[in-house]
């Protein structure tokens, strides 16, 4: 496992951020920002994509009981279709910020896509959960706290499959549209019934 940054920049206060669930046909998207204490080491920090549910989860715990801050942040379906998934991942991002009990000095967001917080200067990092410490960290507390929202949604619309692929357009989730229509939990503005010919989905 490639070692993970803890900093950019000694002797500055940093926020990581990253979002999850960007590239979903249904439900929220969902961000975190976290400022690690460099004195409390957490092993084992990676991007979430790269973790199994078990180790998110364990991890989740690690880091908010030894993180400076943390803060999350949840935009739903309906400003999604508003303002479309960046402008949404964006503004998740700013309230994870907001929610950050300790102001940062500086900000490593995780994409190459941002608009300013306040006047906090930031940088951002093409797959930089896979590089420094924190990004990995809010890329966690972001992808648990979204599966948790889509466990919660699955309970009351069992038939897509939520608590699976977690609103991702896996073929199931692709046949469920097509049995039983759209919910009110799916993005009207994406592509719902894009069909693979590949994967022969309806037939």
């Amino acid at each position: 496992m490639q070692e993970l940054y803890l900093y950019l920049q000694k002797n500055r206060l940093e926020a990581g951020c990253d979002e999850a669930g960007r590239g979903c046909l249904a439900g929220p998207v969902v961000a975190a920002a976290v400022i690690l204490d460099p004195k409390k080491v957490i092993l084992g920090l990676n991007d979430s994509k790269k973790l199994n549910e078990k180790q998110r989860l364990v991890l989740k715990d690690e880091i908010i009981n030894k993180a400076l801050s943390f803060g999350i942040g949840v935009v739903e379906v309906s400003e999604i279709d508003k303002i479309n998934i960046l402008n949404a991942s964006i503004l998740a991002m700013h309230k994870a910020i907001s929610q950050l009990k300790i102001s940062p000095d500086f900000l490593l967001i995780d994409g190459n896509r941002f608009h300013p917080y306040l006047s906090i200067p930031y940088e951002t990092i093409v797959k930089g959960d896979a590089k420094f410490q924190s990004i990995a960290a809010a890329s966690i507390l972001a992808k648990t706290h979204r599966d948790y929202l889509m466990n919660c949604l699955h309970q009351k619309n069992p038939s897509y499959d939520w608590e699976t692929n977690k609103g991702y357009p896996t073929l199931k989730h692709r046949k469920a549209l097509q049995n039983f229509g759209v919910s009110i939990h799916h993005r009207k503005t994406f592509r719902l019934f894009a069909v693979n010919s590949q994967l022969n989905l309806f037939n």
